[in-house]
């Protein structure tokens, strides 16, 4: 489709951030009339700077705070089915090089220069999350251009996020062709079976895959809990490279469901235990049970900057209780994948909760997420993972 006329202009000193390739314009850094909030959302624009030359063109919504996103620094280009089918097959192409199966994430938003578009591919189904007005509105574009490049048997497009209610856009679920569920993948030899319609997000967390690799040095002979494990991951990959038992803590039972059934699917031995992670690693502890080897993964704590002292102590709290339980000389793997959250600031939880129990604390590794999540280098919020790998033993 053509770019309508509209075009906004940017305010003299915000210009250099898009010349340095960023893809985001806030409502504050664009000269707007009465008119900026008639926009329809989602409405494709062209970018000026202050002398009207152009920067790039890109879609907007005037109802965010985040009030543009930029597709393309040629402002005249047409964003239609060949325009995705390019970027789509760039993206394509970097994860065929990277994966042998295909099942990877294979958009990640802006790290592919595709802002509000994130796809993970399980073989020939594909799950979508949209997340912006503007990308839902291209909606029937890049649809055309999958099935041109991927031919899927199943699209599953899961619209049950907090982004699109900020958009304004429906939060019903949507298939399109035949999703089978459960379905079976493969990660580096192991099997999970998965359920893509009542998993969490896009049903799989691809970005440890990395770091799933790594605990593998660590695991051999030693007992493992992997704290909010939900489809068990972490525990069946650990039990594959050898430990002696794995426990999966979640609070919820289809996730641990999930779990034990991925675990009969590679006749690996797999404990399960309901609870709230933090309930659940004092009953542990109360029960006087150590565990070699403790993995904590939890989900974003700081989704908000306003949240950002309660998360927090909320790492803090997690990452205590996870010392308490490790024998000495054993493993601690701390990971967060709150944007918001520095990678020091999880470090220096660390450091003070281990000297606080009087325990040593050696970082071996730090880990990231995978490249199949590729980091937009202008957009920090890109690079969100971190994973620390650390030796704790008696101080």
């Amino acid at each position: 489709m053509k770019p309508p006329v509209l075009t906004l202009k940017l305010k003299p000193r915000e210009e250099r951030r898009l010349r340095a390739g960023h893809l985001w314009v806030y409502s504050n850094e664009i000269e707007v009339g009465p008119e900026f909030r008639q926009i329809e959302p989602g409405s494709l624009c062209r970018i000026v700077d202050s002398r009207d030359k152009p920067l790039g063109l890109g879609y907007v919504n005037p109802r965010t705070l985040l009030a543009v996103r930029l597709l393309d620094a040629d402002s005249q280009r047409t964003i239609d089915r060949s325009w995705f089918v390019r970027r789509l097959a760039a993206a394509l192409a970097l994860r065929e090089r990277l994966y042998g199966e295909a099942c990877y994430r294979l958009v990640h938003g802006e790290g592919d220069g595709l802002p509000g578009l994130i796809i993970d591919r399980y073989g020939d189904v594909l799950v979508v999350q949209v997340t912006t007005a503007g990308m839902e509105r291209l909606k029937t574009e890049w649809l055309a251009a999958l099935g041109e490049l991927l031919q899927p048997r199943g699209i599953l497009l899961r619209n049950d996020n907090a982004a699109r209610e900020l958009e304004g856009l429906s939060q019903e679920n949507e298939v399109i062709g035949e999703i089978a569920d459960p379905l079976e993948i493969r990660e580096e030899g192991i099997g999970f079976r998965l359920s893509l319609l009542g998993g969490q997000k896009t049903g799989f967390f691809f970005d440890q895959r990395d770091n799933r690799s790594r605990l593998a040095r660590y695991v051999r002979d030693r007992s493992v809990l992997d704290v909010f494990s939900y489809v068990g991951a972490w525990g069946l990959r650990a039990l594959r490279d050898g430990a002696s038992a794995a426990t999966c803590l979640d609070s919820s039972q289809a996730a641990l469901d999930v779990a034990q059934a991925s675990a009969g699917l590679n006749g690996l031995p797999l404990d399960t235990i309901r609870d709230d992670a933090l309930a659940g690693m004092k009953a542990l502890r109360a029960e006087g049970r150590q565990f070699d080897v403790v993995i904590v993964d939890p989900p974003a704590l700081i989704k908000r900057r306003k949240d950002h002292d309660a998360g927090l102590e909320h790492y803090a709290a997690l990452n205590r209780t996870a010392l308490h339980l490790l024998r000495d000389g054993g493993i601690l793997v701390s990971c967060s994948c709150s944007h918001h959250l520095e990678a020091d600031e999880l470090q220096r939880i660390l450091l003070r909760e281990s000297r606080h129990l009087g325990r040593r604390l050696q970082l071996l590794e730090q880990g990231a997420q995978g490249p199949d999540h590729p980091v937009h280098p202008a957009i920090p919020e890109t690079r969100y993972l971190k994973a620390f790998f650390c030796a704790v033993s008696a101080g």
